[in-house]
């Protein structure tokens, strides 16, 4: 294999430009073979405002052997067809969050990949923040002590305007609203240093200041594998918006991580920082962050490729919080306590 990874990518929406400015600053690494969508006019505005190559038919460019791995960036409904369609042709996958709509879905995309012998990464670009990954070397190095407590909060805003958009918040494009939209990246964080929630009870609602067919409000308590335990709220409702917050309660001190930036209380009188200050997409404009984080995960998946092993966001990893939002949802309908289980 070339010391640089031959990509195609398919998808030019919303969630396009911050990987398209990545891989502008990554071409020493990665070579983009073509982009292709199948709105010609989207499709041909997006390679001519980034110097990308223009791809007309996805299944050429499926089997173009310059092609070692697929950048997905579509709808989650338009998931899980293409990437057996490139998984098939041997092409490594690195997806945007979710996996697909419903766990079911997602487990069926990773055992697809599996079967195929090819990596598959999910793009969830919050652990590659600095802040995240400082609190997370305290995490498995010790310094904090045991989680004992947990908070989640993310507390966003989106206009009506944004459900306008055709089949957003509809559990048929999107598999749901503020969690397997939105909240999904800090859930996925949380998970990655708290380890597998084992059982949670939750509400969700749709509040009056949307029209739409999904959830813009979750609310939920957490039982986790370690003994922890924990709270979760995630609202698109919740104007002007303001950033996702978790918040570790130790046995050492207590860690506030807060869009992008770490403050640690010891229990001994310290205060240390970490990280800066940054937008997440909190507020009315949901694509208002900058690209270095997605440019670090695309870097981190193609040298993966490169060097043999797995990424540090793997599709497998993906699945539990996938469990634990299927998990918040079916608390709500029941109204009970519910244990997640894993296969």
């Amino acid at each position: 294999m070339n010391k640089r990874i031959g990509l195609a990518v398919v998808g030019v929406g919303m969630a396009a430009k911050p990987h398209a400015l990545a891989l502008k600053d990554l071409e020493d690494l990665i070579d983009v073979r073509g982009v292709y969508s199948r709105s010609n006019d989207a499709r041909s505005a997006f390679c001519n405002e980034y110097g990308f190559p223009n791809a007309r038919d996805v299944q050429d460019l499926a089997k173009d052997p310059t092609v070692d791995a697929l950048l997905l960036i579509t709808p989650p409904n338009a998931r899980s067809e293409l990437i057996s369609l490139f998984a098939n042709e041997g092409k490594h996958i690195l997806t945007e969050k979710p996996l697909e709509r419903t766990t079911k879905a997602a487990e069926d995309i990773v055992k697809v990949c599996a079967a195929s012998g090819v990596s598959l990464g999910v793009v969830f670009q919050h652990r590659f923040r600095a802040a995240s990954e400082a609190l997370a070397k305290l995490v498995a190095e010790g310094d904090l002590g045991a989680i004992r407590v947990v908070r989640a909060e993310v507390p966003w805003w989106r206009d009506q305007s944004y459900y306008d958009d055709p089949g957003r918040g509809t559990y048929a494009r999107d598999g749901g609203g503020v969690l397997i939209s939105q909240a999904i990246h800090t859930l996925d964080l949380m998970l990655s240093l708290t380890g597998p929630a084992i059982s949670v009870q939750a509400m969700c609602a749709t509040t009056p200041f949307h029209n739409m067919e999904a959830e813009d409000f979750a609310a939920g308590v957490l039982e986790f594998e370690s003994g922890a335990v924990g709270s979760i709220f995630a609202s698109t409702a919740s104007f002007p918006g303001d950033g996702e917050s978790i918040m570790f309660d130790c046995d050492n001190g207590s860690a506030i991580l807060k869009s992008g930036t770490l403050i640690v209380n010891w229990r001994d009188g310290r205060v240390e920082q970490f990280g800066e200050a940054a937008s997440t997409g909190g507020g009315a404009d949901p694509m208002a962050f900058p690209y270095d984080w997605h440019k670090s995960l695309i870097s981190d998946f193609a040298n993966s490729i490169l060097a043999g092993h797995k990424p540090r966001v793997t599709g497998l990893q993906a699945l539990e919080v996938h469990r634990l939002i299927a998990a918040i949802e079916d608390s709500s309908r029941s109204g009970q306590k519910i244990k997640i289980v894993r296969k």
